[in-house]
Protein backbone atom coordinates (compact mmCIF):
# COMPACT_ATOMS: atom_id res chain seq x y z
CA UNK A 1 0.00 0.00 0.00
CA UNK A 2 1.53 3.38 -0.99
CA UNK A 3 1.69 6.15 1.55
CA UNK A 4 -0.38 9.46 0.36
CA UNK A 5 2.78 10.96 2.92
CA UNK A 6 6.17 9.12 2.48
CA UNK A 7 8.04 11.17 3.59
CA UNK A 8 6.61 10.67 7.41
CA UNK A 9 6.29 6.92 7.42
CA UNK A 10 8.56 4.31 9.00
CA UNK A 11 11.01 1.95 7.31
CA UNK A 12 9.39 -1.19 6.25
CA UNK A 13 11.46 -3.01 8.90
CA UNK A 14 11.71 -0.52 11.55
CA UNK A 15 13.38 -2.12 14.38
CA UNK A 16 12.42 1.26 17.19
CA UNK A 17 10.25 -1.08 19.43
CA UNK A 18 11.82 -4.68 19.93
CA UNK A 19 9.17 -6.62 20.72
CA UNK A 20 6.74 -5.02 17.55
CA UNK A 21 9.74 -6.03 15.71
CA UNK A 22 9.98 -9.28 17.41
CA UNK A 23 6.30 -10.00 16.72
CA UNK A 24 6.35 -9.05 13.47
CA UNK A 25 8.82 -11.33 12.10
CA UNK A 26 6.76 -14.11 14.36
CA UNK A 27 4.07 -12.96 11.99
CA UNK A 28 6.12 -12.81 8.67
CA UNK A 29 7.25 -16.33 9.48
CA UNK A 30 3.64 -17.35 10.20
CA UNK A 31 1.67 -15.65 7.36
CA UNK A 32 4.34 -14.73 4.54
CA UNK A 33 1.56 -13.70 1.75
CA UNK A 34 0.65 -10.73 4.45
CA UNK A 35 1.79 -7.31 5.20
CA UNK A 36 3.31 -7.78 8.04
CA UNK A 37 4.99 -3.95 7.88
CA UNK A 38 4.56 -0.68 9.46
CA UNK A 39 1.04 0.37 8.17
CA UNK A 40 1.47 3.49 6.83
CA UNK A 41 -1.53 6.44 6.46
CA UNK A 42 -4.23 6.67 4.15
CA UNK A 43 -6.48 8.99 2.45
CA UNK A 44 -6.01 12.74 1.04
CA UNK A 45 -2.95 14.66 1.54
CA UNK A 46 -5.08 17.54 0.96
CA UNK A 47 -7.45 16.76 4.18
CA UNK A 48 -8.89 18.69 6.80
CA UNK A 49 -9.85 15.98 9.01
CA UNK A 50 -8.05 13.40 10.50
CA UNK A 51 -8.49 10.24 12.33
CA UNK A 52 -6.05 8.93 14.87
CA UNK A 53 -6.34 5.34 15.30
CA UNK A 54 -4.46 3.21 17.81
CA UNK A 55 -2.79 0.35 15.95
CA UNK A 56 -2.97 -2.36 13.33
CA UNK A 57 -5.36 -5.19 14.27
CA UNK A 58 -3.74 -8.56 13.20
CA UNK A 59 -6.48 -9.76 10.54
CA UNK A 60 -6.93 -5.53 9.54
CA UNK A 61 -4.38 -3.56 8.82
CA UNK A 62 -1.58 -5.97 9.41
CA UNK A 63 -2.87 -8.26 6.92
CA UNK A 64 -4.09 -6.12 4.26
CA UNK A 65 -1.42 -3.10 4.68
CA UNK A 66 -4.49 -0.28 4.57
CA UNK A 67 -5.97 1.44 8.31
CA UNK A 68 -8.73 -0.47 9.84
CA UNK A 69 -8.98 -3.01 6.24
CA UNK A 70 -10.24 -6.26 6.92
CA UNK A 71 -11.48 -6.42 10.65
CA UNK A 72 -14.99 -6.03 12.21
CA UNK A 73 -13.87 -1.75 12.95
CA UNK A 74 -13.24 -1.27 9.25
CA UNK A 75 -16.85 -1.49 8.28
CA UNK A 76 -18.71 1.68 10.71
CA UNK A 77 -15.26 3.86 9.97
CA UNK A 78 -15.25 3.20 6.39
CA UNK A 79 -19.41 3.40 5.96
CA UNK A 80 -19.48 6.37 8.09
CA UNK A 81 -16.80 8.34 6.05
CA UNK A 82 -18.93 7.61 2.83
CA UNK A 83 -21.72 8.62 4.25
CA UNK A 84 -20.33 11.75 5.85
CA UNK A 85 -18.82 12.59 1.70
CA UNK A 86 -15.42 11.67 3.24
CA UNK A 87 -14.69 8.37 1.01
CA UNK A 88 -15.14 8.38 -2.42
CA UNK A 89 -15.98 4.03 -3.98
CA UNK A 90 -17.28 1.45 -2.31
CA UNK A 91 -15.22 -0.51 0.85
CA UNK A 92 -14.88 -4.20 -0.18
CA UNK A 93 -12.42 -4.80 3.05
CA UNK A 94 -9.19 -4.78 0.49
CA UNK A 95 -6.90 -2.81 0.01
CA UNK A 96 -7.04 -2.94 -3.87
CA UNK A 97 -11.51 -2.30 -3.60
CA UNK A 98 -10.75 1.37 -4.82
CA UNK A 99 -11.55 3.45 -2.30
CA UNK A 100 -10.36 6.42 -1.76
CA UNK A 101 -10.69 8.88 0.87
CA UNK A 102 -11.87 13.03 0.15
CA UNK A 103 -11.27 15.31 2.88
CA UNK A 104 -9.65 12.61 5.14
CA UNK A 105 -6.15 11.06 6.14
CA UNK A 106 -6.45 8.02 8.49
CA UNK A 107 -3.10 7.53 10.87
CA UNK A 108 -2.58 4.80 13.60
CA UNK A 109 -0.90 6.02 16.80
CA UNK A 110 1.49 2.84 16.37
CA UNK A 111 2.23 1.74 13.06
CA UNK A 112 2.81 -2.09 14.01
CA UNK A 113 1.20 -4.76 15.08
CA UNK A 114 1.54 -5.12 19.15
CA UNK A 115 0.67 -8.22 21.10
CA UNK A 116 -2.90 -8.99 22.04
CA UNK A 117 -3.55 -5.05 20.61
CA UNK A 118 -2.13 -3.56 23.31
CA UNK A 119 1.40 -1.26 23.00
CA UNK A 120 3.12 -0.30 26.09
CA UNK A 121 3.67 3.07 26.68
CA UNK A 122 6.87 2.80 25.73
CA UNK A 123 6.15 2.03 22.41
CA UNK A 124 3.51 4.61 22.08
CA UNK A 125 6.01 7.15 22.79
CA UNK A 126 8.58 5.56 20.00
CA UNK A 127 6.35 5.39 17.34
CA UNK A 128 5.02 9.23 18.12
CA UNK A 129 7.29 11.00 15.77
CA UNK A 130 5.20 8.97 12.92
CA UNK A 131 2.42 10.63 14.29
CA UNK A 132 3.17 13.98 14.76
CA UNK A 133 4.98 13.88 10.97
CA UNK A 134 2.19 13.30 9.27
CA UNK A 135 -0.18 15.56 11.17
CA UNK A 136 2.31 18.26 10.37
CA UNK A 137 2.47 17.44 6.90
CA UNK A 138 -1.22 18.57 6.19
CA UNK A 139 -1.63 22.14 5.08
CA UNK A 140 -5.22 21.99 5.11
CA UNK A 141 -5.95 20.36 8.60
CA UNK A 142 -8.77 21.81 10.84
CA UNK A 143 -9.42 19.07 12.89
CA UNK A 144 -8.63 15.39 14.57
CA UNK A 145 -10.73 12.71 15.60
CA UNK A 146 -9.19 10.01 17.73
CA UNK A 147 -10.29 6.61 18.22
CA UNK A 148 -10.14 5.40 21.91
CA UNK A 149 -8.18 6.60 24.59
CA UNK A 150 -4.24 6.13 23.73
CA UNK A 151 -4.81 7.31 20.51
CA UNK A 152 -6.61 10.84 22.39
CA UNK A 153 -3.30 10.72 24.53
CA UNK A 154 -1.06 10.66 21.72
CA UNK A 155 -2.97 12.77 19.69
CA UNK A 156 -2.95 15.52 22.32
CA UNK A 157 0.81 15.03 23.05
CA UNK A 158 1.55 14.97 19.42
CA UNK A 159 -0.52 18.72 18.81
CA UNK A 160 1.20 19.58 21.89
CA UNK A 161 -1.96 20.02 24.36
CA UNK A 162 -1.65 18.63 27.98
CA UNK A 163 -3.53 16.20 29.12
CA UNK A 164 -4.90 16.99 32.31
CA UNK A 165 -5.91 19.82 30.19
CA UNK A 166 -7.57 17.69 27.33
CA UNK A 167 -9.67 14.39 29.37
CA UNK A 168 -10.89 11.47 27.33
CA UNK A 169 -14.63 11.95 26.30
CA UNK A 170 -17.09 10.46 23.77
CA UNK A 171 -17.17 13.75 21.67
CA UNK A 172 -15.79 15.75 23.99
CA UNK A 173 -14.22 18.94 21.91
CA UNK A 174 -10.23 19.78 22.75
CA UNK A 175 -8.66 23.40 21.08
CA UNK A 176 -5.00 22.88 21.32
CA UNK A 177 -2.10 25.15 21.22
CA UNK A 178 -1.16 23.90 17.62
CA UNK A 179 -4.69 25.83 16.51
CA UNK A 180 -6.48 22.48 15.65
CA UNK A 181 -9.77 20.61 17.26
CA UNK A 182 -9.26 17.34 18.76
CA UNK A 183 -12.56 15.40 19.09
CA UNK A 184 -12.70 11.97 20.96
CA UNK A 185 -14.78 8.93 20.22
CA UNK A 186 -15.15 5.61 21.70
CA UNK A 187 -13.27 3.20 19.46
CA UNK A 188 -14.83 1.36 16.51
CA UNK A 189 -13.93 -1.79 18.03
CA UNK A 190 -16.27 -4.90 17.86
CA UNK A 191 -16.10 -5.32 21.34
CA UNK A 192 -17.71 -1.71 22.14
CA UNK A 193 -20.20 -2.58 19.31
CA UNK A 194 -21.38 -5.54 20.46
CA UNK A 195 -21.56 -3.81 24.48
CA UNK A 196 -23.07 -0.91 22.49
CA UNK A 197 -20.50 1.48 24.53
CA UNK A 198 -20.28 2.85 20.52
CA UNK A 199 -23.67 3.01 18.22
CA UNK A 200 -23.49 3.67 15.07
CA UNK A 201 -25.61 7.13 15.94
CA UNK A 202 -22.93 7.78 18.28
CA UNK A 203 -20.19 7.04 16.24
CA UNK A 204 -21.79 9.78 13.56
CA UNK A 205 -22.02 12.44 16.22
CA UNK A 206 -18.51 12.94 16.04
CA UNK A 207 -18.54 13.22 12.92
CA UNK A 208 -21.09 15.59 12.70
CA UNK A 209 -19.47 17.77 15.07
CA UNK A 210 -16.43 17.97 12.78
CA UNK A 211 -18.45 18.91 9.59
CA UNK A 212 -20.30 21.55 11.93
CA UNK A 213 -17.00 22.93 13.17
CA UNK A 214 -15.21 22.90 9.97
CA UNK A 215 -18.76 24.69 8.51
CA UNK A 216 -17.96 27.39 11.29
CA UNK A 217 -14.67 28.21 10.66
CA UNK A 218 -15.12 28.42 6.27
CA UNK A 219 -18.25 30.84 7.67
CA UNK A 220 -16.21 33.07 9.78
CA UNK A 221 -13.19 32.87 7.22
CA UNK A 222 -15.41 34.65 4.57
CA UNK A 223 -17.18 37.53 6.25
Amino acid sequence: MLSPLPSTEPPQDCPLCPRLAEFRHVQQAAHPDWYNAPVPSFGDPDAWLAIVGLAPGLQGANRTGRPFTGDFAGILLYETLLKFGLAEGSYAAVPDDGLTLKGAMIINAVRCLPPQNKPTPEEIRTCRPFLEAPLAALPNLRVVIALGQIAHQSAVKALGGRLPKARFGHCAEHWLPSGLVLIDSYHCSRYNQNTRVLTPPMFEAVFEKAAALRAQEARAASM
